[in-house]
Order: C-alpha cells, then structure tokens, then sequence
C-alpha cells in the first residue's frame, strides 16, 4: 500500500544514498525541500519531492503546512531496569554526588539489586512502558544497555528483555552487553573482569544476545587495561565495541575505545585536546549526553570544538534511572542548543543521522533518503526548525511513523 504525505511545508534531512555521518563544516547543514510530498511504501520511504510532482497513492495525508524530519535516534540508553532511584535523587538535592551515592552502595549496585528482585515478565513491562513513552515523544531507534545485573544470570535476564522488546515494538533496536558496568556483589574486581571475559560474552554470543559489547572505563569504575582485556575477549565474539568514557574523569577510554575501532565513545563530559586528537581520522563517533549533565550538574561536552576540529558529533538520552531519567529527544536538542551552544541544525544532524551512525544503522535511518525505513515526525504547523528546540515544552508532534506504522 502507497501512504502519501501532501502539503508538506518544508521536508528536513534530506541526505544523499550513502551518506552514513556528518562532520566538520557538514554538521552546519541539512538538506531541505519546501511545499513537497513523501510517500511510504511497504515500511520505507519510496519517493518525495515537489507538491507539482505528487504521484498518485492508495493513501493521502495532509500535512496541513507542517514539516517532516526523520525520527530521532537515540544511540546509548540504559532503558531496561527495575522500579526508580527517587531516593537518590533526594540525596542529591542534599548534596552527595554521584561519587558518594556509588561509594555507599547506591548508584548502580542499588539498580543491580532490584533488577534482581523484579522477575523477567515484571521487567519487560515496566521497559516496554519506557520505550512507548520514547517512541511517543518522537524516537525511532535506539540503543539499550544491560549493565544492572552484574552476574551471569542477571544479565542473561536483561539481555532477553531487550530481545522481547526488539521483537514488539517497530522502533529499531540494538543491543549491548555492558557487564562492565560496575563491579557486582561477591566479586572482586579482578574475578569480576574475570568472570565478564571468560563466562559472561561467551554465553551472551552463543545465545546471540548482543550487536555490541561496553565498558564504564572510568574513574572509580573499569581501568583502561580492565577495558582493553574486555573489549579484546568481545572481538574475538564478533561484538564490536561501544565505550563509556570520561564522564567522571578524563579515564583514557577514548583512546583504548580508538585502539579498538570502537563504533562510539559516549559521555566526553571531561575532554582534552587530546581526545579530540586521537578521533580525528578515525571511524568512531564521539557521542555527548547532555541529559547526564543537566541532572548530575556535571560540565557539559566541547561539543563545538569537537566540530571544528573536523569531526562529527552524535546526541543520545542516556535514559537511565540514576542519572539521566529522561528519553526526551527534544529535550536533549533544547540542552545542546542552550547549553553547549550548538546551533539548531548541528543538533538536529546529532540527533538523527550522526546518532543512528553511532549504532551501526545510518544506512537504514536518520535522515529522508529513498528506500530508508519510513521513521518519520509529522510536526504541527511551525514557522522554521528552531522553533522545536526554542518552545521546548510545547505540544509539536502531529503524527509520528514509525516503518511507516502511525504511532
């Protein structure tokens, strides 16, 4: 069946076949069509162009003066856990850092321990409720982390919810084994490194799990040489690598994540010149989660030097229950254009085509190109982009596609 968008009043990302990321001087533009259609056809975009040029369809949906954009892409979540950390949050307000809450026991052990309390059916619910309210604010594929289990079994159990999920959602969805998110109860660090090399990604790549494997290489968290034995046994499984670095400190994550051709190194709230060096030539993407700083009160990341140095940069939620309990996309355009001063275009291109290049799925979404899935967002009617990171909070989404199905 042919599904038409008519009186479209301006289609945004248009991007050639082929193009998989942006970067430098790239980032600063976006390919645009005033007064057009789109059509769908079988989950994926079959044509657009002018309004003058409509070709005929099954079915016609006006647009009615608004715009159409791809769907966001959200490249590092952490969306499957058990119950909240409002607790924490009180903490927090009284002045423990995220350092202090870890050291007592809070944090990510707190997550690991309900996680392991909640059963496998209670946790796929309360995920798929996150992942309708994302979908619902407008995002078409993401990325979800295990990393609150800590043992064996427990991450088994978070790795096939995310399988469930994959399978009842028409969201894209990839999968990372993040076992090294902390150290689990009853280990020690070095059995735990252990235990996540030799026991833990065997099992998740037999049972074919996981697109990708991580590590937390941070102070306090995963050292660079714990990092490089992790992401070294991952290979050898065919899971390539996705880092956490320097959120807390500038660890040396971004460069073992280089070493390893990692697809993203994420975080980057603390950076040198020297990162920013040794991505440059490289295929990985510097990923920045401007959710994290805005509610641990963490710096916000060099994004515009990290551009004008040349490289691209992709935007994610980091949607967890600790640090970030946001997947609002449009949120995290508003803090990137508010707070790390990237103007609403270079934004826009983090959020879509750049961060559906930091989870290995550009060639199927992130912009409006011919034969790409039909992620789409049908906006009210607005005067121009900036409008949707400017009102914030107000109400913009008409309709949203997702493999061409209206959510």
């Amino acid at each position: 069946m042919k599904t038409c968008i008519k009186n479209i009043r301006e289609l945004v990302g248009i991007v050639p076949a082929g193009v998989r990321r942006k970067q430098g001087v790239e980032m600063n533009e976006t390919g645009t069509l005033r007064d057009a259609f789109l059509l769908m056809e079988d989950g994926r975009i079959a044509a657009f162009g002018k309004m003058e040029d409509m070709p005929a369809a099954d079915e016609y949906i006006d647009a009615e003066g608004g715009m159409v954009l791809p769907s966001f892409c959200d490249s590092h979540t952490h969306i499957v856990y058990a119950g909240s950390r409002d607790g924490e949050f009180l903490d927090k307000i009284n002045g423990l850092t995220y350092e202090q809450i870890a050291a007592r026991g809070g944090g990510i052990l707190n997550s690991s321990d309900l996680l392991h309390r909640t059963s496998e059916d209670e946790l796929y619910e309360q995920s798929m409720e996150r992942v309708r309210e994302m979908v619902a604010k407008g995002t078409g594929a993401l990325e979800i982390k295990s990393g609150y289990g800590l043992n064996p079994e427990d991450e088994m159990k978070m790795l096939r919810v995310i399988r469930r999920i994959k399978k009842n959602t028409p969201a894209l969805v990839k999968s990372t084994f993040l076992g090294a998110h902390a150290v689990g109860r009853g280990y020690t660090h070095e059995e735990y490194v252990r235990s996540v090399c030799e026991e833990m990604i065997p099992r998740v790549a037999a049972e074919g799990l996981a697109d990708f494997v991580d590590v937390f290489c941070d102070e306090g968290f995963f050292t660079v040489e714990d990092t490089d034995l992790i992401l070294e046994a991952g290979a050898k499984y065919g899971l390539r690598s996705k880092i956490h670095a320097n959120e807390l400190a500038v660890s040396g994550g971004v460069q073992v994540g280089v070493k390893h051709h990692a697809l993203s190194v994420d975080h980057l709230e603390r950076t040198t010149d020297d990162e920013i060096a040794c991505l440059r030539g490289s295929d990985t993407m510097p990923t920045m989660l401007p959710g994290s700083s805005f509610f641990l009160g963490l710096p916000y990341g060099r994004a515009k030097d990290y551009i004008h140095a040349g490289l691209g940069v992709a935007l994610a939620s980091d949607y967890n229950p600790g640090s970030s309990p946001s997947g609002d996309m449009r949120f995290v355009w508003a803090l990137a254009c508010i707070q790390m001063r990237l103007t609403p275009v270079q934004a826009f291109n983090a959020l879509t085509l750049n961060a559906a290049c930091a989870m290995g799925v550009s060639d199927e979404v992130g912009s409006i190109t011919a034969g790409k899935r039909a992620n789409l967002i049908l906006t009210r009617p607005l005067q121009s982009l900036t409008m949707i990171p400017y009102q914030y909070q107000t109400p913009w989404i008409q309709r949203h596609f997702v493999a061409g199905i209206q959510y």
